[in-house]
């Protein structure tokens, strides 16, 4: 059984930063790919970063050069460590990992974690 569970949110001042973690269990971090998504409050849900099985990361364009998500396959953990934090990153994120095999889809979702960021 896959289980994702976040931790590390919490309220930190503009321009602050947190390091969220994403444990694993029921899957290998590292050969999975792995996505941290985000959802603020009367908005739909958005993809954040994520990491491939072979370690390339993607962005979203608000997040680059800010955020890097990275993983520790002896902790089967992936992290997004989040910098130089905007009122507008404030959000709950959740950890995410899906696939595909013979053509059924697997998506596993994390509980998520609350990040507010004050002005």
């Amino acid at each position: 059984q896959v289980q994702l569970v976040e931790s590390g949110g919490g309220t930190v001042r503009t321009g602050g930063s947190l390091r969220l973690s994403c444990a694993a269990s029921g899957i290998i971090v590292s050969s999975n790919a792995m996505g941290w998504y985000r959802q603020a409050p009367g908005k739909q849900r958005e993809p954040v970063a994520a990491i491939t099985g072979g370690g390339s990361t993607n962005y979203a364009d608000s997040v680059k050069g800010r955020f890097t998500i990275s993983r520790d396959n002896a902790k089967n953990t992936v992290y997004l460590q989040m910098n130089s934090l905007k009122p507008e990153d404030t959000a709950v994120y959740y950890c995410n990992t899906h696939w595909t095999r013979w053509g059924q889809t697997y998506d596993y979702w994390g509980q998520g974690t609350q990040v507010t960021v004050s002005s």
